[in-house]
């Protein structure tokens, strides 16, 4: 905005006048739209970049707010020429959303994106294509394609990843392309990136997902790179290898019986050998050999599996859904955990979940049983959710866990939500229609429920008793007697219909309720509802031909009243009836067997799930979803009856193995790393699209490491490992004087160049660095996975907590081979000092009140000296660690901001004498100029609500080169919140801001064990925050975890008889609030850090920040 009021002052524009379109996004019900937009027009036009930049940056906003913008299409078009790279990305961003809407005038425009396809920017070239493809006319194909097949080529990921995304819009704008485009499409699946991966697979799937041929042999590398592309792509691809393995490999479940019976030998190489020879001893009984899975068949699964620990739902449930289709039965069960684990999620996320294992729960009810009350119901739970829940709940019902079922359902009947309600009687209709021994008792109970005052309760118990009592009508006349009774009482149509059927049905069984019935509902007849009618008009019939002396003069009154009523169904049925049981002379000879028709027996309804028939769509699907064939959606072909040729997938050893892990020696893969930073220094290349994106991939699944590495080149041996970490720190050192070299000769080049290409080769040591560490790990990490593939039921929260450890270590193992090149000298003698046994922090010394020259607290000197003493930690614990030793210093005002004047403050954690609730702020006044500074005091505090402040006293002479140090007190009233001031000298005024740690805003309390608990229990439930964590390299005992706490809390140690707690004790300065803390240590280097504290928000902080202490 101010760029835009700048320009408009320049063009001598008056504040008076109305200021049309201002706002881009004001679309008022009364603004004129004749000069709308203009000053984003005329920005458009201005000769400067700075308002080019700013006015598309207004206009991708409006759009992002889904304003419509398309009016300045001929302004932005023109730009899409300007030299500026930012404005370009920006105009790109604009035409992709607008082309196919004006596409005459994105056609003037076509030289420049074929220009864009050439320029030496990655982003340029991908916005490029992507523009290009979204001009959807049928004359500029040839052009779309030729670009295709150059960016296809590409040497930028990215790009190529652009003309994957390209391939699915060319083949819907012209169909006849499909060969040619076919061809870029085998050309990008052979690609080994994992950027590219899922977005070709997109394709494949959009233009010719029946050309599984393209697949066989690019099958193992999509298996091997499944695990680190980006979650999306998962589970495209995950779909795509479902599919193809139903068309390629055969039932795991051929011979369930068989399975189950050898399933300890199915996997041994010796017994399939011998089930070889008998099948070809006796052919009728080779259909019987035990099945021997493919080796491919177990890559996909067994890749497959890490990613069920995803954070992303959509991925969780597409392995799931491949699990379900593709494994073995005894392997299926492994999906359970991570379906339970994914209804934790939003209420979207768990109806999805919910049909999926409604459907797999009637098929494979015992692998959600160990889970069953985790689909019990809870009062916040939405109608459908909790219908789905009753639905699962239902499918698990055996005869061990009824009686749990039923007396949860016991509770459901009593919810306010009707429909809820309707569903547990049903559910329990259900219960007792499958389950024999629990018959009576539900009926029972159901019976029970007519006496509920709940109309709906008594109406759907009805209608569910009705369906019970048709299997065993003998034994319960007494029931439908009590029924009978409650007929005037019910209003609910479906019910009253539900007793008169009933009541005819079994009229043999009650023969003095049944007229009575009859003659009361005959009094009602014009006013009942279609359904009773009918009814009504039945059970005359039936009494007829049972009982007509008493009711044969009744039959007749009802079937004249309904020979006149509105409707003609009830009319035809009269008419019907009539002849059919009143034999006349006109009487056909249907009349004779009236009561064969009418007293038929019926059999007894089968209550069924409603999804009991949908497993033959794909699990995840939207088919699936909605019970019904979506468009676009593709069958899963059946299983073949003999297994396809191998073969086919069979490639070169060095196609099959990812990537970054293809060099064989150590020597190659060293050569392979030297090549990486040449081409991304030269030109800007898989620059930081490519790291960040494998960055956060790699976090994507627990084992994802060991997945790849053990599938691609084999678990690797232990000695092998070692000799791998000698030859990596020899590695590091080279890197290092690569490294300097690099600094020297970028300081020479232009400043933007530079920036740009440290960028681009920072993250690719980045990437190197993590890399590097993948392959140290694979062998131990093999290992953990072939353990847990073993042990199918191991706790959730263990592996949840392994990923979170495991991504730890990868984390705090990288920095050693990665330094980003932009290092100052300052930074890189900090990262040696980090990497030496002695931590330095501890001998900085602490602030005095006493002037003290303060420039450096260190100098490099020091450091270097420093640097070759190795001391321990039980030297360092009696005479260093002290809580001043580790204050550190912040910058309040820099010395070239301060035209000299450099101001640094700390938190002395001192009590400040003036008032105890305020935080004694220590601020050191260093004069860099060659003349005196005077009269340095505070003006105009401006603080939050409640704060406040003392003011030190004004420091009236600061001669050259001097310092001086002075206390000040703050009342932060418990926040984190920030004091701003002006800080003035006899000539300036500097604006100045302290913002406290939440650590600071406390003061230490000293308990003893036994005050320590019993203020614990007062500060339970809300008032305490728990969180796992994994503890740093460094905090390897007690003393390095009570440095960390009380260097980030201003708290004292409580005495603990355990040496596995630690105990810290605290209040809040201004309130006085306690703050107790507890940090308990465990096997594996994992901790649990346990903050109880009234104030939830200190709390919440306070955890966050000691976590980030321990964990480094």
């Amino acid at each position: 905005m101010s760029a835009s009021s700048a320009f408009i002052d320049e063009k001598g524009g008056s504040a008076s006048e109305p200021e049309y379109g201002h706002d881009p996004a004001s679309g008022g019900i009364f603004s004129s739209d004749y000069k709308r937009h203009d000053d984003l027009k005329e920005m458009l036009d201005s000769n400067k970049d700075s308002l080019k930049l700013e006015a598309m940056k207004r206009i991708v906003a409006m759009i992002a707010r889904g304003k419509n913008a398309s009016d300045l299409f001929p302004a932005v078009v023109k730009n899409v020429a300007c030299k500026n790279i930012e404005v370009k990305k920006l105009v790109y961003v604009y035409l992709v959303r607008y082309a196919e809407e004006q596409q005459d005038l994105a056609l003037l425009s076509i030289s420049t994106f074929q220009r864009g396809l050439k320029d030496p920017n990655q982003l340029i070239r991908a916005s490029a294509l992507r523009v290009l493809s979204s001009i959807r006319v049928t004359i500029i194909v040839p052009i779309m394609m030729l670009a295709i097949k150059e960016a296809a080529s590409d040497m930028s990921p990215y790009v190529r990843k652009t003309a994957a995304h390209a391939i699915p819009k060319l083949h819907s704008l012209d169909p006849d392309q499909k060969d040619q485009l076919i061809e870029v499409i085998e050309k990008l699946l052979a690609d080994k990136t994992t950027l590219v991966a899922g977005s070709v697979v997109m394709a494949f799937e959009e233009v010719c997902p029946d050309r599984i041929d393209l697949i066989h042999k690019n099958y193992r590398k999509l298996c091997n790179l499944l695990i680190d592309v980006e979650e999306w792509g998962q589970v495209v691809i995950i779909n795509m290898l479902t599919r193809y393995a139903r068309t390629q490999f055969l039932n795991p479940n051929i011979n369930e019986s068989l399975l189950e019976e050898n399933s300890e030998k199915a996997f041994y190489a010796s017994d399939d050998e011998e089930e070889e020879d008998k099948k070809d001893e006796v052919a009728p009984l080779a259909k019987r050999k035990p099945y021997v899975m493919d080796p491919d068949h177990r890559l996909l699964l067994r890749n497959t599996k890490p990613l069920l620990q995803s954070r992303n739902a959509a991925v969780v449930m597409a392995v799931a859904q491949l699990y379900f289709h593709l494994a073995p039965k005894a392997e299926v069960g492994i999906i359970a955990k991570a379906l339970v684990r994914l209804m934790r999620s939003h209420s979207e996320v768990q109806y999805v979940v919910l049909q999926n294992v409604a459907t797999m729960s009637i098929k494979r009810r015992g692998m959600f049983e160990p889970y069953l009350k985790s689909f019990y119901i809870r009062s916040t739970d939405p109608t459908q959710i909790k219908i789905l829940k009753l639905e699962v709940l239902t499918n698990l019902a055996n005869e061990t866990n009824i009686s749990t079922i039923l007396r949860e359902f016991q509770t459901y009947i009593k919810s306010m939500d009707k429909d809820f309600v309707a569903a547990s009687i049903q559910a329990i209709g259900r219960c007792a229609t499958n389950i024999g021994e629990v018959r009576d008792t539900c009926l029972n109970g159901l019976v029970q429920l007519l006496s509920n005052r709940d109309e709906l309760v008594v109406a759907e118990s009805v209608v569910v008793i009705k369906k019970l009592l048709q299997m065993q009508p003998e034994q319960h006349s007494d029931i439908i007697k009590h029924m009978a009774k409650l007929i005037d009482n019910i209003q609910v149509p479906m019910a009253r219909a539900s007793i008169l059927w009933l009541i005819g049905e079994y009229c043999e069984h009650v023969p003095k309720i049944a007229p009575d019935v009859l003659r009361n509902m005959a009094k009602t007849f014009t006013n009942e509802e279609d359904i009773v009618k009918l009814q009504i008009i039945n059970l005359a019939a039936k009494l007829y031909l049972t009982n007509s002396k008493q009711t044969k003069l009744l039959t007749q009154y009802v079937l004249n009243l309904a020979k006149y009523d509105q409707n003609y169904d009830i009319r035809d049925r009269a008419r019907f009836i009539r002849q059919l049981i009143v034999p006349t002379d006109k009487s056909g000879a249907l009349s004779k067997y009236a009561k064969k028709l009418f007293l038929a027996l019926k059999p007894a309804p089968v209550l069924e799930s409603t999804f009991k028939d949908r497993d033959h769509f794909q699990l995840g699907s939207l088919s699936h979803l909605l019970n019904a064939k979506a468009g676009g959606y593709q069958e899963l072909p059946d299983w073949p009856e003999s297994a396809p040729d191998p073969s086919v997938r069979n490639v070169e050893v060095k196609d099959s193995i990812p990537d970054w892990s293809k060099c064989t020696s150590r020597k190659d893969r060293k050569e392979k790393k030297a090549e990486k930073p040449f081409y991304s220094d030269s030109d800007g290349e898989s620059g930081p699209t490519e790291s960040a994106d494998s960055e956060s991939d790699s976090g994507s699944g627990s084992e994802s490491a060991s997945a790849s590495d053990e599938s691609g080149s084999g678990s690797e041996s232990g000695e092998e490992t070692e000799s791998e970490e000698e030859e990596e720190d020899e590695e590091e050192e080279k890197k290092k004087k690569r490294k300097k070299h690099l600094d020297k000769t970028k300081a020479k080049k232009p400043v933007e160049e530079s920036t740009e290409s440290e960028q681009s080769s920072g993250s690719e040591e980045r990437k190197r660095g993590r890399k590097a560490v993948k392959n140290q790990k694979s062998a131990s990490e093999s290992e953990s996975e072939s353990e847990s593939s073993e042990s199918g039921d191991e706790s959730e929260d263990e592996s949840e907590e392994e990923s979170e450890s495991d991504t730890d270590i990868r984390k705090k193992k990288t920095p050693v081979s990665k330094q980003p090149p932009k290092q100052s000298k300052k930074e890189s003698k900090k990262e040696t000092q980090e990497m030496s046994l002695l931590d330095l922090d501890d001998f900085e010394p602490a602030p005095a009140s006493a002037p003290v020259t303060p420039v450096n607290f260190m100098s490099s000197s020091l450091v270097s000296d420093l640097e070759g003493l190795s001391l321990t930690d039980t030297i360092l614990a009696p005479t260093t660690i002290t809580p001043s030793g580790s204050i550190k210093m912040y910058e309040l005002l820099h010395r070239i901001t301060g035209e000299g004047l450099a101001v640094e403050y700390c938190f002395s954690r001192q009590p400040f004498s003036p008032d105890p609730n305020m935080v004694a702020v220590q601020i050191q006044f260093t004069n860099n100029t060659n003349s005196e500074t005077k009269n340095l005091h505070i003006e105009e505090p401006r603080l939050q609500c409640g704060m406040r402040i003392r003011e030190f006293a004004e420091i009236d002479v600061l001669s050259a080169g001097e310092s001086v140090t002075v206390v000040m007190g703050i009342d932060f009233c418990d926040s984190t919140q920030a004091a701003n001031f002006q800080l003035c000298t006899h000539t300036r005024k500097f604006f100045a801001s302290i913002q406290p740690p939440v650590g600071e805003l406390m003061t230490p309390v000293f308990l003893t064990e036994n005050d320590f608990k019993k203020e614990q229990g007062k500060l339970m439930g809300m008032n305490e925050i728990s969180e796992k964590l994994t503890l740093g390299e460094k905090c390897v005992n007690e003393h390095v975890i009570v440095e960390r706490v009380t260097a980030t809390a201003n708290l004292s140690r409580v005495p603990c008889g355990s040496d596995k707690e630690c105990r810290f004790a605290g209040k809040t300065v201004s309130s006085g609030c306690l703050v107790l803390v507890t940090v308990s240590t465990k096997e594996g280097g994992r901790a649990q850090l346990t903050v109880n504290c009234e104030k939830m928000l200190i709390g919440t902080m306070l955890v966050k920040d000691i976590m980030q202490a321990l964990s480094q």
